[in-house]
């Protein structure tokens, strides 16, 4: 795994991270070296406000969203720069409707808020679908847990973690 310069005025190590996602941390066992989660004094609650107190490109941020496909919640993990075209995660899926979970449902389903929600470590298992443009990039950056909270992994070693279906859910540019 790379990792960015972690200098500047964050903390550092999985302590930093919510604790659920910590455990799920341990229990995946990425304990040992721990991801370098990093804990940053202002939100990081959009992919743009993280990319900026990172120093990192904005597609290189994974944001991780919650659907609802047919009633049932759906993880779409995408690039930063990116957004998610429900039409597609219908098609991927097979749903006859696809729409953005409410804020209840999102934290019901992962036990995160929305801004602060990790690829994994949730609640409740859900479908996990990632989007192909994460693959492009050696690191990708997501939350750990909190709106303040971010930590660096491979885009295969988080897809493969998360338990997520590559596919290509991105809107399509016009």
């Amino acid at each position: 795994m790379t990792t960015a310069d972690t200098t500047g005025d964050d903390t550092t190590g999985d302590s930093a991270a919510h604790p659920r996602f910590a455990e799920a941390l341990r229990a995946l066992g990425l304990d040992d070296p721990p991801p370098r989660v990093r804990r940053f004094p202002d939100a990081t609650r959009t992919a743009a406000e993280a990319a900026a107190a990172i120093g990192c490109e904005l597609s290189q941020i994974c944001k991780s969203l919650v659907f609802a496909a047919d009633g049932e919640p759906v993880l779409v993990l995408m690039d930063g720069a990116s957004r998610v075209d429900p039409e597609r995660v219908r098609a991927e899926l097979g749903a006859t409707k696809v729409t953005r979970a409410s804020a209840d449902v999102v934290r019901e389903t992962t036990g995160y808020a929305i801004g602060g929600v990790p690829p994994f470590g949730h609640r409740t298992r859900s479908r996990v679908l990632a989007d192909r443009s994460l693959l492009v990039h050696d690191t990708v950056w997501a939350a750990a847990g909190t709106p303040y909270t971010v930590f660096p992994m491979a885009p295969r070693e988080l897809i493969a973690h998360a338990g997520a279906t590559v596919a290509d859910v991105r809107e399509r540019s016009s």
